[in-house]
């Protein structure tokens, strides 16, 4: 899942960066995206550790459940990496 706010300049980068291709990588595969406006509505059924304060925010989820998250965005060759360790975890 991933929260977003309308005129952030990472998720703008994101979307640009690894947004085109997410959806074919083998994370991609195994962890689909949901993209949320960060000042909601949220999905009903959601169990988050925290409310999000930086966006992007990316939240890997099982059955409504946190299992863990990346917060903002930097470069392409950390988000893979970080991403991975998430869903290795």
């Amino acid at each position: 899942m991933m929260f977003e706010r309308k005129g952030c300049l990472y998720c703008l980068a994101w979307k640009r960066q690894i947004g085109p291709g997410y959806a074919e990588s083998a994370a991609g595969r195994v962890a689909p995206l949901v993209v949320v406006d960060m000042d909601g509505p949220y999905p009903d059924g959601l169990a988050l550790a925290r409310r999000p304060v930086v966006t992007p925010t990316f939240v890997l989820m099982r059955n409504g459940m946190e299992l863990g998250r990346i917060e903002g965005y930097s470069r392409p060759d950390a988000f893979y990496p970080a991403l991975e360790t998430l869903l290795a975890g």
